[in-house]
């Protein structure tokens, strides 16, 4: 019995022990240190030093009077550091996005000083591809009718009679008329992005000069 009394106290007494070494390490400490303290599970571990137990956990700056100083939360996880970066990079990309429409805006109005004067340079690019496509359809036309000619010439002669130069000249024709509507072709889809260029600009303007662009008081 006098056996088992024995391992009792001695057990409770390092369980009194385990229980004061944060008390004794602030204890310790002089009135300007630090005490660095963690738990891990439900133990209080302490040190002067930041202990090894408490590298990578959450840990308090504690003054010798037992004050909390300030509270150091847990290193990030991967994926809270992947989670982070990924709200980093769409927030900059938002306001990268914001900041390019603001320039853009703020040339449009600068290029227009109101929406006649926008109507205004639209009709004079249009007119000026428009121009330029009648000029190259009439060249179109204009090779066309070579070839229909040197083809008429060729039929008249006769199969076997043709002058080998008017079959060249067939055949030249026929690779200038290909490239003269593929270059017809190109300057028609630029007037198509010219109009879908200045209908947006033009949507964009009365969006920005309207008044509810600018309330009353703003």
């Amino acid at each position: 019995m006098a056996s088992r009394r024995a391992e009792l106290r001695g057990a409770g007494a390092a369980l009194a022990a385990a229980l004061l070494v944060s008390g004794a390490a602030m204890a310790q400490a002089p009135g300007g240190r630090v005490i660095y303290c963690c738990d891990v599970g439900t133990q209080p571990v302490c040190g002067d030093i930041l202990p090894a137990a408490c590298y990578g956990r959450a840990y308090r700056e504690v003054s010798p009077s037992g004050t909390v100083r300030r509270v150091v939360p847990a290193p990030l996880t991967a994926e809270e550091i992947a989670r982070r970066d990924a709200l980093e990079r769409g927030r900059r990309a938002d306001e990268a996005a914001r900041l390019k429409q603001l320039r853009m805006d703020e040339a449009l109005l600068e290029t227009y000083r109101s929406l006649q004067h926008l109507d205004e340079r639209r009709d004079r690019e249009i007119g000026s591809l428009d121009r330029s496509i009648n000029s190259l359809r009439q060249r179109e036309a204009e090779l066309l009718e070579r070839q229909h000619a040197l083809i008429e010439e060729a039929a008249q002669a006769g199969e076997g009679n043709v002058p080998p130069v008017t079959e060249d000249n067939i055949r030249s024709l026929d690779s200038e008329i290909v490239a003269q509507r593929s270059v017809i072709d190109a300057k028609m889809r630029e007037r198509s992005a010219v109009l879908d260029r200045f209908d947006e600009d033009r949507q964009r303007y009365i969006q920005l000069t309207s008044p509810a662009a600018h309330p009353k008081g703003h």
